[in-house]
């Protein structure tokens, strides 16, 4: 996305790149799109995996369609298992249906280090890394991430994935980064809100605006509450998005304390 937005980008002899892989955080299909029209790699390709399991697990291959690439992250590498399964049950979902992919074979770690407790949480009896990641497969073996576990936010009572969202905040013309996660609310339990960066040169659109796109393509209780625009995200030194410190920053400019400190069963 960086790279994309440079402000140089546009004068830059690229027409030689022909591939690459994306890797290390989610790829909206919009950014892929962008990737493979406008930086001339038709034949990049998406890799899925954690530092925990060596670090791929699944990849697309080249010769897959665009809208595989764009809208999957692959099927399983060579000697290794893959698995869906109901975060609250274990038990393994449909083809088609949403749960937490898991990973087992060569490339799972033995453990984390010194550290049993951590270990027992994330690899159970039989070899299977419980990824956090929520995923959907389908008949051919590709899957799809769509969100993490932990990132699930639950309005009103109505499970919402912020990964849905920011695919569709990404279509706006003048979006180049968008992060959404839910603050606490009194009334709802939780509110969505999203955090925006904008494209160089673009005019900043209006919240109203923002809102109006949203529920053209979504559902009405998905569309934020709250914006704010940004330059960039809170990120680890890996340069992983921290929700966290939105959170904690959201909680703070809102004045959110009371619904952030009700304590819930």
């Amino acid at each position: 996305i960086a790279m994309l937005e440079a402000p140089e980008f546009a004068g830059l002899e690229i027409t030689t790149l022909r591939t690459g892989i994306m890797a290390g955080a989610p790829c909206p299909v919009e950014v892929m799109k962008r990737v493979i029209d406008e930086m001339h790699a038709p034949e990049v390709t998406i890799a899925y995996g954690m530092t925990e399991t060596s670090p791929v697990s699944t990849v697309t291959a080249r010769t897959d369609s665009i809208d595989i690439r764009c809208s999957t992250v692959g099927t399983a590498l060579p000697h290794v298992e893959l698995k869906i399964v109901d975060p609250d049950t274990g038990e393994t979902v449909a083809v088609g249906e949403k749960g937490e992919l898991c990973s087992k074979g060569y490339l799972v770690m033995p453990g984390y280090w010194n550290d049993k407790s951590a270990t027992d949480a994330s690899i159970d009896a039989d070899g299977w890394m419980h990824t956090g990641d929520l995923a959907v497969m389908d008949d051919n073996g590709y899957c799809n991430i769509v969100g993490r576990a932990k990132d699930m936010l639950i309005r009103g009572g109505e499970n919402i994935y912020p990964r849905e969202i920011e695919e569709v905040l990404f279509q706006h013309p003048a979006v180049a980064g968008v992060q959404v996660f839910g603050v606490p609310d009194v009334k709802m339990g939780e509110e969505v809100a999203a955090w925006v960066s904008l494209r160089e040169g673009a005019e900043q659109p209006s919240e109203d605006h923002l809102r109006a796109f949203c529920r053209e393509r979504l559902a009405h209780f998905k569309v934020p509450r709250y914006w704010k625009f940004v330059d960039d995200f809170p990120m680890t030194v890996t340069g992983k998005v921290q929700k966290f410190k939105m959170r904690e920053v959201a909680v703070d400019e809102l004045g959110l304390q009371v619904a952030a400190n009700i304590v819930t069963a």
